[in-house]
């Protein structure tokens, strides 16, 4: 099986872990050739974390561009701030390289379609990492979806409430930020948008979105947002997310309704059915799965793995930059509608720039 040279870049948080985990559970297909972070410790304990699983050792840079110019690679994953994911995605596509990019792709709807553009231009792959479309559960979801067993879908609801304190945005100054994050819809919320979305069907007609910041006063941002979302199918989806639920998280839940079907999925990380109802069907297997370590599950491995194959079998990956779009326009939506106080139409043109100074 023909392995392909892939690099990190970015080794904070997510990236020494979750892209760790996948990149040693796809080592039969991947060769990790370099980790890179602008603090060179963090690049230096994510490579020794390879070596020491894998037997292999990724050389260390801090510089993507000089890594990009010294390494032979065939494709990077990007998971460093939020809004730095635009210019470092744009700079590799330029470069010919495939790129895997962490959600949010970027924090504006110029800049994603910039994204887009560039890698259809030049035929290369652009994934994002909307990792949750791969838990079982979900996977089992989409099936009844695309079968038409909901009959029609009417609406859906995606909840997310969770806790953030004030020692996770002081750990990492760009949290919260307009310029570099967004609030918690943006940051914590955008995988259950996603899978809200996909599962109504996508095309958006409108939105209508209400902004807080209850509890966070530290942060430029809104630590709670709600929203209803009118699909061009009739369908409608709500969305609550906050991160000020007391004392610790609480739940993440993705509810789908229609006229012959009724599923509820909760757990640590949408990875756990709750309600699976259709005629002749009252329960699921997947009614028992145990909660993966973190809220993060365990998808960034078959994610990994389908990027792979997209490249390698030149198809699309199940989730390009056109689908990667989708949530992060949402909640551009809901910013905007904020901004305005009034519901916007779609498409429009947005970015989380425009947020700043907003009047909570």
């Amino acid at each position: 099986m023909k392995k392909l040279k892939m690099a990190l870049v970015g080794c904070g948080r997510i990236g020494s872990t979750k892209h760790v985990e996948a990149i040693i559970k796809n080592i039969d297909v991947l060769e990790p050739v370099a980790m890179c972070d602008v603090v060179e410790e963090k690049a230096r304990a994510t490579s020794s974390k390879i070596l020491e699983r894998v037997g292999v050792e990724p050389r260390v840079y801090t510089d993507f561009i000089r890594m990009v110019e010294s390494e032979e690679l065939d494709f990077v994953a990007v998971a460093t701030e939020s809004g730095y994911h635009y210019e470092i995605t744009i700079e590799l596509l330029k470069r010919g390289l495939h790129v895997l990019v962490e959600k949010p792709m970027a924090l504006s709807t110029k800049h994603m379609d910039e994204m887009i553009n560039l890698a259809r231009s030049k035929n290369l792959k652009l994934g994002v990492c909307f990792q949750n479309r791969f838990n079982p559960p979900i996977v089992e979801l989409r099936k009844k979806v695309e079968s038409g067993a909901f009959g029609k879908i009417n609406y859906g609801v995606a909840t997310i409430r969770w806790n953030r304190d004030e020692n996770y945005y002081r750990q990492a100054p760009w949290r919260g930020t307009w310029k570099l994050d967004g609030g918690t819809l943006m940051n914590q919320c955008t995988h259950n948008i996603d899978l809200l979305q996909w599962m109504l069907g996508g095309e958006i007609e409108e939105v209508y979105g209400v902004i807080r910041k209850f509890n966070h006063p530290y942060i430029e941002a809104e630590d709670f947002g709600g929203a209803v979302v009118k699909f061009k199918n009739g369908a409608v989806g709500l969305i609550e997310g906050t991160a000020t639920v007391y004392p610790r998280n609480l739940e993440e839940t993705l509810s789908i309704f229609g006229d012959h079907g009724t599923v509820v999925i909760g757990g640590l990380a949408v990875n756990r059915i709750q309600v699976w109802r259709f005629p002749g069907e009252d329960s699921h297997p997947f009614m028992n799965l145990p909660d993966p370590d973190t809220v993060y599950g365990h998808g960034h491995v078959p994610l990994y793995r389908d990027f792979y194959e997209a490249i390698v079998e030149d198809r699309e990956p199940k989730i390009p930059g056109e689908e990667g779009r989708k949530a992060v326009e949402i909640v551009l939506g809901i910013y905007k509608s904020a901004l305005e106080n009034k519901p916007v139409k779609f498409p429009f043109e947005f970015s989380t720039e425009e947020m700043l100074g907003f009047n909570f």
